[in-house]
């Protein structure tokens, strides 16, 4: 149970444009794909509307990932 709840975690800000506006986020994960999905949905609910926009939005490219904490 210790390393479920105090395993290593991932720290990043992830930084997503998207139609002229773009939102940076920093989200914390115990894995890194989820730290990554975490900050493109969370930088997208506030630059993209609608389901299908915001869609788009996670799916394309980040405009810049910059890792806080990074277990080695």
């Amino acid at each position: 149970m210790y390393s479920t709840v105090h395993g290593p975690r991932y720290r990043v800000e992830v930084c997503m444009s998207y139609q002229g506006r773009s939102a940076c986020r920093t989200v914390s994960a115990k894995s890194e794909q989820a730290a990554l999905r975490a900050g493109a949905e969370n930088a997208c609910a506030d630059i993209a509307s609608g389901v299908t926009d915001t869609m788009r939005c996670q799916d394309s490219t980040p405009q810049s990932v910059r890792w806080l904490e990074r277990p080695r």
